[in-house]
């Protein structure tokens, strides 16, 4: 009997979206007889220990990334965080050639970690942002990141190829790198037939202190809202919590299987405009209001495409009212774009 391939899968902790679109990877290498193993920090890695308990999981440098209060000093408040990041990219390099060796691994899988490679082993990089949108420096931050793309064997974007797509310019180039893949959109979420329990449903995701504003934001504007809301805070902590306040049903986090029935019993969603959340709105079809994170061009771009193309209306955060949603039945929602993913194809590399 031939020994399990070992794959490192590792995920940026940014938020929840790369750790939850690298689910059903870890899910389709498990299918595939690979040996998926995880790593990566804070709420990212604590997100996958309860999604697969039973697989090993390891601690890599976090690079430590935190939003400014006003959308304005977005740009400001990165570039004063990128000698920290350079410094975790280089340490984490370091951890990883060190498990290479140490787990005798076969393979890696790097959701926008740029120092999770190694030329021993076939090494993949996930991303859906060949161009990175900055405003006026979206020149050099975009070669920036192809000059650590180009140090990976692939390069997987999870979107579609063709002009029918949900990134737009964010995931297609003028002039394609030559190891790039299309593998199709990504989605831990299935779409059922389930009866509609809430007209609402509020999902949080995101780094502070911007998750926090947004909560606090929405949770005045729906206090005397008279139709059931599930609000999900995207708040990934020991023990689950659930509170009730008039209509609203407040979930601290959800479990990806929670998660799916939740979405199939909820009429409408608002939340940020994060590429993770897109493709699970596109794979179940679902009509959305978007509020992008303030000073984030790549969620302020995609929500203004997807406003121009009629699919989402959306708003910044400071202007957000309780009426706005009355603009979604007027927007033709989300459709499903997702392509069958070819695993066995994607997975011959290792």
């Amino acid at each position: 009997m031939n020994k399990r391939k070992k794959i490192l899968v590792a995920p940026l902790n940014w938020g929840l979206g790369h750790a939850t679109r690298c689910i059903p990877i870890i899910k389709a290498l498990e299918s595939h007889e690979f040996e998926p193993i995880l790593a990566s920090d804070g709420v990212a890695l604590a997100l996958l220990k309860k999604e697969f308990p039973h697989l090993q999981h390891f601690e890599l440098p976090s690079y430590n990334i935190h939003y400014a209060e006003k959308g304005k000093n977005f740009k400001l408040e990165l570039l004063k965080q990128v000698p920290n990041m350079i410094s975790a990219v280089r340490s984490e390099k370091k951890a990883i050639s060190k498990l290479v060796d140490e787990l005798q691994l076969d393979g890696i899988i790097s959701d926008n970690r740029l120092g999770v490679q190694s030329k021993k082993i076939p090494s993949v990089f996930i991303t859906h942002q060949l161009n990175v949108l900055t405003g006026n420096t979206s020149y050099i931050t975009t070669k920036l990141h192809h000059f650590f793309i180009n140090k990976f064997n692939e390069c997987w974007v999870p979107d579609s190829e063709g002009s029918a797509n949900l990134t737009g310019r964010l995931g297609h180039l003028d002039d394609p790198l030559k190891h790039l893949k299309y593998i199709g959109p990504l989605s831990r979420l299935h779409k059922k037939s389930l009866a509609k329990r809430y007209e609402i449903m509020i999902i949080l995701s995101g780094l502070e202190p911007q998750r926090t504003l947004l909560e606090e934001k929405l949770s005045s504007e729906f206090s005397n809202y008279e139709e059931p809301t599930l609000f999900v805070k995207g708040v990934v902590e020991n023990e689950q919590i659930i509170e009730k306040s008039g209509k609203i049903t407040y979930y601290n986090y959800m479990t990806s299987e929670q998660l799916e029935i939740a979405f199939n019993e909820s009429d409408k969603i608002i939340c940020r405009s994060g590429y993770t959340t897109v493709m699970d709105l596109a794979q179940l079809g679902k009509k959305a209001f978007f509020i992008p994170t303030p000073g984030q061009y790549e969620q302020e771009y995609l929500a203004k495409k997807y406003k121009q193309e009629g699919i989402a209306p959306s708003c910044k955060q400071e202007k957000f009212k309780l009426s706005k949603i009355e603009k979604i039945d007027l927007y033709r929602g989300l459709q499903n774009y997702s392509t069958e993913i070819r695993w066995k194809d994607l997975f011959r590399l290792f």
